[in-house]
């Protein structure tokens, strides 16, 4: 079973990564001109989608990597940078722009049932940054305790992005412009420095083999 560091610094990582506050303002987005009782059913559905999502790769993500040939201190290496250039984003107000841009695109071009799959689900819940440090996170706990510990956490993670959701209007009315800016930037420093661990140890590892 892995100690309770591990498992915090999967939980930050996987929460940052998914962002819950920083998509409180796009699920309004997307949802805008439904009911109350049509923003439970899509933030139910998108939160499933992007659980079953994620729980895949944290029970497979090995086995995708084997298929590709890929190397797991490779993908540390990798992932880490993914995760260190979106903390980039976070830090500077990048990411929601192209959030953003997602959100207006699924609105013009997906019907008002799917959006809980795009852009919700995929990729603003369950996009590149958070499925990469998924199976980063994976290949740390490779045993059945790991595993079942890491899907625990996603499913946890997810459960409060299902409260942002059915919460989104008070966030965003109580965080306000200021607070969604101060939030987001120090998510992103924090992102930023267990990105750099992730590239470390994968430099390490690579050196080692």
């Amino acid at each position: 079973m892995p100690n309770f560091d591990s498992l915090f610094n999967a939980f930050v990582t996987i929460l940052v990564t998914i962002d819950p506050p920083g998509l409180a303002p796009l699920f309004l987005a997307v949802t805008r001109g439904m009911n109350r009782q049509q923003r439970y059913q899509v933030s139910i559905r998108a939160s499933v989608i992007g659980f079953g999502v994620l729980a895949v790769f944290a029970l497979m993500g090995a086995a995708i990597l084997a298929a590709f040939g890929i190397t797991l201190p490779a993908f540390r290496v990798a992932g880490g940078l993914l995760l260190f250039f979106i903390a980039f984003e976070m830090v500077f107000e990048r990411r929601n722009e192209r959030k953003e841009k997602s959100a207006d695109t699924a609105i013009t071009k997906d019907h008002i049932h799917n959006v809980a799959a795009f852009p919700l689900a995929i990729p603003l819940i369950a996009g590149p940054g958070a499925i990469s440090a998924t199976v980063l996170l994976s290949g740390g706990m490779p045993t059945t305790a790991g595993q079942i510990a890491l899907v625990a956490i996603i499913l946890v993670c997810l459960l409060i992005t299902y409260l942002v959701f059915v919460l989104a209007e008070r966030i965003d009315s109580l965080l306000g412009e200021t607070g969604r800016s101060i939030l987001t930037r120090l998510l992103g420093v924090i992102l930023a420095a267990l990105a750099v661990q992730f590239v470390a140890d994968g430099v390490k590892a690579l050196m080692a083999i």
